[in-house]
C-alpha cells in the first residue's frame, strides 16, 4: 500500500504537522497541551492528531508567526 504525502493526509500526528508546517517543536506541543483547539483530536490518554485543513485555518488566522520555528526568524534577519 502506498503512503499518502503529508500534503494530503487529512490527519496529522503531531510531528507530521511540525514537519509540514515548519512549527517550533516546543511551542506547538506547548500550545496544544494547554489550549483546546478546534484542530486537536485526543487518541487515547496522551496521543493526539492534528486535522490538516483546521490547523490551515488557524495559521493563516496570524497565527503563524507564534509557532515558527526560531532558526528561520534568524535567517531572515540575516537575509536583511
Amino acid at each position: 500500500m502506498e503512503e499518502r504525502k503529508l500534503e494530503e493526509k487529512e490527519l496529522l500526528t503531531v510531528e507530521e504537522a511540525i514537519m509540514l508546517f515548519n512549527l517550533s517543536r516546543g511551542k506547538f506541543k506547548r500550545l496544544i497541551r494547554e489550549v483546546e483547539l478546534s484542530f486537536v483530536v485526543p487518541y487515547g490518554k496522551q496521543q493526539r492528531f492534528i486535522i490538516r485543513e483546521e490547523l490551515i485555518r488557524y495559521l493563516s488566522n496570524g497565527e503563524q508567526e507564534n509557532l515558527i520555528n526560531a532558526k528561520f526568524k534568524n535567517q531572515k534577519r540575516l537575509e536583511a
